[in-house]
């Protein structure tokens, strides 16, 4: 499609309808890096493309003797719209893994 000139709504649709996750990987202050953000990508409302987090990284458990982080990824207790379709195509998937564990916000 090179050379073709579409408009930004166009091109954000197609981004929308081809992604359906985000892994976000953040460079922690003790030089670690970990995935912090889980987010889906809904699709689009006007000219937006939605995203809802999924799992988000818990920093509430604090660091070690040696200053690493020690928290891990929770779920914000939404399902995501894809599991449906992992289904489907033979990917199960834990009835349970998208129960809130009552992330601290």
């Amino acid at each position: 499609m090179a050379g073709i000139e579409l408009p930004q709504r166009a091109i954000r649709e197609q981004m929308a309808s081809a992604v359906d996750l985000i892994l976000h990987q953040s460079r922690l202050k003790d030089g670690t890096r970990r995935i912090t953000h889980i987010t889906e990508v809904e699709g689009m409302e006007g000219e937006i493309i939605t995203l809802q987090d999924v799992f988000l990284f818990d920093f509430h458990a604090g660091v070690d003797e040696h200053g690493r982080h020690q928290g891990a990824l929770r779920t914000t207790g939404l399902r995501p719209r894809f599991i449906d379709t992992l289904a489907d195509r033979g990917i199960p998937v834990p009835a349970g893994l998208f129960v809130s564990e009552g992330y601290p916000r």
